[in-house]
């Protein structure tokens, strides 16, 4: 996701996709353990996207834009 993609969607859809991001690392990190993931660079792009999104939700928070 781009950071205009994130800025363009709803608290409430934000989220929803939060709480998918969390749970999709949680797997990774799952199937890491059990040496059953292939291409372990999915776990920073999806911390990365956890991070995007948080940025957001506190910028308007503070309202900054």
């Amino acid at each position: 996701m781009k950071i205009d993609e994130v800025r363009a969607i709803s608290d409430e859809e934000m989220h929803t996709k939060l709480d998918d991001a969390y749970e999709e690392l949680f797997n990774l990190r799952f199937r890491l353990a059990t040496r059953q993931l292939v291409n372990h660079r999915e776990i920073p792009k999806v911390k990365k996207k956890i991070a995007r999104m948080k940025t957001i939700l506190r910028e308007r928070d503070l309202e900054i834009r």
